[in-house]
C-alpha cells in the first residue's frame, strides 16, 4: 500500500472516531461542574484524554488545516482542564485564603496603605487645627444635638446602653462601619478620587471632634471611649481606602496589560483584603457595643483590648497567625 493510501485510510479511520469524541466531550462537560459518578466514571475521562491525545497528534500530521483538528484541540483542552484539575476542600481554600492571598495582598498594597495613613494623619491634624483655632467651624462635621451634648459637658455616647441592648447596638455600628469601609473601596472606581475624598474627609471629622470635645474638658472621655475599638477601626479604614487606591491607580496607570485587566487584577487582590477588613469590623463592633460605652470598664482594660486586638489584625493581615507565607504565586 503506497503511502498516500495508508494516509486516506488513517483520515477514515479517524473521523469514524467522531462519536467517541463526542462522548469524551461530554464526559469532560459534566465532570467540569460535577463530581464524577464513581472510580469507573473518573477512568474513563482519564482514558478519553489518553485517546485524544493520540487522536489530535494524528490529525495534526494528517489534516493540519481541517476543522476536525480544530474541534480536536477544543475537545482536547477541555478534557485536559478536568483532568488536571485540583481537588476543592473548602476549608483547606480559607485556610490559604488568610495564611497566603490576604497577606501577599496586603504586601502588594503597602505603598497605597503608607500614602493613605499619612493622608488620614495629616487631615486628622488639619481638624483638629481648624477646630481649635476657629470652633465656629464644629458645625461643618457635628450635627446640632452632637454640639449641644457636648457643651452640656457631657458625651453624645453616654448612655447608650440605656437606649438599646448591646447586641442592638453591636449590629449598628458594624453594619455602618462595614458600609463606610466597602464605600471607600468603591469610591477608588473613581481613579481613586473617590477614596482620597473619604479617607480626607473622616480624617477630618475625628481632629474637629477631638478639638471640640478638648475645648470642653471630654476629650479624655472620648478617648477612653474610642481606645477599645478605635486602633482597629481606624486602622481597617485606612486600610479599605488603600484598596479602593489601589484600584483607582490600576484604572491610571494600567501598564501593558491594558485598563480592564488591570483592573480586575486589583479588584480581585484588594477583594481579598476587604474580606479580611469586614471581618475586623465585625469584631470591632462587638467591642464598641459592648465594652466601649460601659463605665465599669477601666482605662487599662481598655487599653489591653484596643492594643491587643489591633496586635490579632496584624498577626492576620501578615499571615502570622495561620504560619509562615508560602508565596505570592497564588494570587
Amino acid at each position: 500500500m503506497s503511502e498516500a493510501s495508508r494516509n486516506q485510510a488513517l483520515r477514515a479511520s479517524l473521523l469514524a472516531r467522531l462519536p467517541v469524541w463526542q462522548s469524551a466531550a461530554a464526559r469532560a462537560q459534566r465532570l467540569a461542574t460535577h463530581r464524577a459518578a464513581d472510580v469507573t466514571d473518573a477512568l474513563r475521562a482519564v482514558e478519553d484524554y489518553r485517546l485524544l491525545a493520540h487522536d489530535l497528534a494524528t490529525a495534526r500530521r494528517l489534516m493540519p488545516q481541517s476543522r476536525v483538528r480544530e474541534y480536536l484541540e477544543g475537545t482536547y483542552a477541555l478534557a485536559h482542564a478536568t483532568v488536571h484539575r485540583a481537588a476543592v476542600h473548602p476549608g483547606h481554600a480559607l485556610w490559604s485564603l488568610f495564611r497566603d492571598q490576604i497577606p501577599a495582598a496586603v504586601a502588594a498594597l503597602r505603598p497605597q496603605i503608607l500614602w493613605v495613613t499619612v493622608l488620614f494623619a495629616l487631615t486628622t491634624f488639619a481638624g483638629f487645627w481648624m477646630v481649635h483655632t476657629y470652633p465656629e467651624l464644629i458645625g461643618l462635621v457635628a450635627s446640632p444635638d452632637m454640639i449641644a451634648s457636648v457643651e452640656r459637658g457631657e458625651l453624645w455616647t453616654e448612655g447608650l446602653l440605656n437606649i438599646a441592648p448591646s447586641s442592638i447596638v453591636s449590629a449598628q455600628i458594624f453594619t455602618n462601619n462595614i458600609v463606610v469601609s466597602l464605600f471607600a473601596f468603591c469610591a477608588g472606581f473613581l481613579f481613586g478620587l473617590g477614596t482620597l475624598y473619604i479617607v480626607a474627609l473622616n480624617g477630618l471629622m475625628l481632629g474637629a471632634v477631638f478639638a471640640f470635645t478638648d475645648q470642653h474638658g471630654l476629650a479624655q472621655k472620648l478617648f477612653t471611649y474610642v481606645l477599645a475599638h478605635g486602633c482597629v477601626e481606624l486602622s481597617v479604614m485606612c486600610l479599605s481606602g488603600a484598596a479602593g487606591a489601589a484600584v483607582g491607580e490600576a484604572l491610571i496607570r494600567p501598564g501593558t496589560a491594558g485598563r480592564a485587566e488591570a483592573f480586575q487584577t486589583a479588584v480581585l487582590r484588594s477583594g481579598k483584603v476587604l474580606f479580611a477588613c469586614v471581618l475586623l469590623l465585625i469584631g470591632s463592633g462587638f467591642i464598641e457595643g459592648y465594652i466601649s460605652p460601659d463605665p465599669d470598664f477601666p482605662l487599662w482594660t481598655r487599653a489591653v483590648v484596643g492594643v491587643g486586638y489591633w496586635l490579632f489584625m496584624l498577626a492576620l493581615l501578615t499571615g502570622r497567625l495561620f504560619g509562615p507565607l508560602m508565596s505570592f504565586r497564588q494570587l
